[in-house]
């Protein structure tokens, strides 16, 4: 099979097309893999893709690829990079790298000075954070703003996250500190 070429690029109004889809992918990986991923409304994507608060991705012959988005926490203090998916015939291209740079320098571009976080409980995600700068973190450093958590319950490991009185979970939270050095600085 020949390489497919992707085109990522910022998501706006003309894509809330694609949210039916990838809301559905989304879930389908999540019961897949068994895993935790939190779901997001229909509407939540369409705001975030009407903001540029998203970046979407396209194989050359137009069938949506991918996607992943922001949100910024403590008035842009935080911003968690969230959603990332990929679709299933694209996976293994490379494709989730790609996204997740692109969303890390969206987050960068929109908030120059916030601390950048992510949950993941997948290895591949966990690398990619590394090869950006994050650094693996407590979730004591991240952000307290309760209305985060609260999109943590459509995951299956919320049980565990509330047990825990939101200090750990399956997650592991990996930080991303524009200052260098520390975390917590």
């Amino acid at each position: 099979m020949d390489p497919v070429e992707f085109t990522i690029e910022k998501a706006r109004s003309a894509h809330t097309f694609w949210i039916r889809q990838i809301c559905e992918v989304t879930l389908a990986s999540a019961i897949a893999r068994g895993t935790g991923i939190s779901g997001r409304s229909q509407e939540m994507l369409e705001t975030k893709m009407k903001k540029g608060e998203a970046v979407i991705a396209f194989a050359s012959d137009g069938r949506w690829a991918g996607f992943s988005f922001i949100s910024a926490w403590e008035n842009g203090k935080y911003v968690s990079n969230s959603g990332l998916i990929v679709a299933p015939e694209f996976r293994h291209t490379g494709l989730a790298k790609r996204i997740k740079r692109k969303i890390f320098e969206l987050s960068r571009e929109k908030y120059p000075d916030a601390r950048i976080f992510s949950l993941t409980s997948g290895l591949a995600v966990m690398k990619m954070n590394h090869e950006l700068g994050f650094s693996p973190v407590t979730f004591s450093e991240l952000t307290t703003d309760d209305l985060f958590w609260e999109n943590c319950k459509t995951c299956v490991n919320c049980p565990i996250l509330v047990s825990k009185e939101r200090k750990n979970c399956l997650c592991t939270a990996m930080l991303y500190n524009p200052k260098g050095t520390g975390t917590t600085s």
